[in-house]
């Protein structure tokens, strides 16, 4: 009998690693204090589904020509890619109160018109469900809700009723009568998810999973859990809380590029048609240090606000902070600027900031970024209607950007009339709605700076 005890092991929560003693270090990923001690299920239960797997030639099986089912909310759909994926899992993760469930209701409320929608409501009541669902005047009488946290029995459930999509809220409170843990652990989050990640794929049910975030902001549970799934979101608030935005961090089935934004509303959450109209906050216009920068997300160009402050600094090492840019390139940038511009800020410290809380990991803000630096150095007001974008080398040079004219368009619809872009991408017919200036290096653009 001693052989068929629970077993205890230590598992990583950041790397799935096992030992079978603690240590303060794991040795597989060197990260301290990740080690937890989680017990393994009883040996001889069986945790699968379905019966045994066979083995096919892959060119006889049979693709699936039912195509991606539309949610019915563009920036939802917009973010996985065009739909949703028969037989895939997605998980939808965010802080406290970013509107997760909210928006997965609507989701759930807008499919169940045309297919069978499954709500499995683990961490409210269904009377919590029902009464958000009225609050938001959502139509409640085509969606089957069960509050269940038993993952065993809402397979067999699944199973019964043949659902075409369903929505856990949350994976974390779920769990399987055959481990010995409890919900929440990295050995219940693993094991649940698994079994439903291989149910979908077997079944071709499509399942929704909300899922916690830790304080780092990223997705709590084991690493596993992110190879697991098939599409990864976070739903995050910008500066202005009432906006939310929707990016995916993994997408078998799209581009990890595109971008979802919504507002909370008292009704829920509704889309944005025009995201670059809430980025753009120009109240400060008439002062130095900012410049507008067409961004490109996915499929469509973002108007975005960059920010800069340099100021004398009193420190022997001079500070360099960079919020919704990556701090390494803001400092290349500075070396550029210093060697290439002849501008020195040794002795500054240097701020930046991307207005409305976006992240920007594309290179065509370099431009931008070294104007509103200028700017503020030199304490000249870039006028309101002018935009800047290109990617500028170690050597000064602008490199062009993809996608320039669409960039181009997105401003002139908002009004810009002058825009300095790669020469690259200068197009050679734009009307008389705005004044190209094109620079082939930093320097051109440093002139043309001179002017104001």
């Amino acid at each position: 009998m001693a052989n068929m005890k629970s077993k205890v092991a230590f598992v990583c929560a950041s790397c799935s690693s096992e030992t079978s003693k603690w240590q303060g270090q794991c040795p597989s990923c060197g990260e301290w204090n990740t080690l937890k001690e989680t017990v393994k299920a009883k040996p001889g239960k069986d945790r699968g589904i379905g019966g045994p797997s066979v083995v096919q030639k892959l060119g006889t099986v049979a693709g699936d020509n039912a195509g991606r089912l539309s949610v019915g909310i563009s920036e939802f759909d917009r973010v996985v890619g065009g739909g949703l994926v028969s037989g895939s899992t997605l998980v939808l993760g965010g802080h406290p109160g970013a509107g997760k469930s909210t928006l997965l209701l609507q989701i759930g409320c807008q499919i169940a018109s045309r297919r069978s929608v499954l709500y499995v409501a683990g961490e409210e009541s269904l009377e919590q469900v029902a009464d958000r669902g009225r609050r938001l005047h959502l139509p409640l009488g085509q969606i089957d809700a069960i509050a269940e946290t038993d993952v065993t029995a809402i397979v067999r459930l699944i199973s019964a009723s043949k659902p075409a999509l369903v929505i856990i809220d949350s994976i974390q409170v779920m769990f399987h009568p055959d481990i010995d843990s409890l919900p929440g652990s990295i050995t219940q989050v693993r094991e649940c998810a698994a079994l439903l990640n291989r149910y979908a794929k077997q079944h071709s049910v499509t399942i929704i999973m909300v899922g916690h975030i830790t304080k780092s902001e990223g997705l709590a549970g084991p690493m596993t859990l992110n190879h697991l799934v098939d599409v990864t979101m976070m739903l995050s608030s910008t500066d202005d809380t009432r906006y939310r935005i929707l990016r995916s961090d993994k997408n078998r089935f799209g581009s990890t590029s595109e971008l979802g934004v919504f507002a909370m509303t008292g009704t829920g959450m509704k889309e944005v048609p025009n995201p670059s109209a809430i980025f753009l906050s120009r109240s400060n216009a008439g002062m130095p240090g900012s410049i507008v920068t067409p961004i490109w997300e996915g499929s469509r160009a973002l108007l975005v606000e960059i920010q800069a402050l340099v100021d004398q600094s009193p420190l022997g090492n001079p500070r360099r902070v960079s919020l919704g840019i990556e701090n390494v390139r803001t400092s290349m940038l500075l070396a550029v600027l210093h060697r290439q511009g002849g501008l020195a800020i040794h002795d500054q410290d240097v701020y930046t900031n991307v207005v409305g809380g976006i992240r920007v990991s594309e290179t065509s803000v370099d431009l931008a970024v070294l104007l509103a630096i200028t700017s503020s150095l030199q304490g000249k007001v870039i006028p309101s209607h002018v935009i800047a974008f290109g990617e500028v080398g170690l050597s000064g040079e602008v490199r062009p950007s993809p996608n320039g004219q669409d960039r181009i368009r997105e401003a002139v619809k908002h009004g810009f009339r002058v825009a300095i872009v790669p020469a690259a991408n200068a197009p050679r017919e734009m009307g008389s709605d705005v004044q190209i200036v094109p620079v082939e290096s930093l320097q051109q653009a440093l002139d043309w700076m001179a002017t104001l």
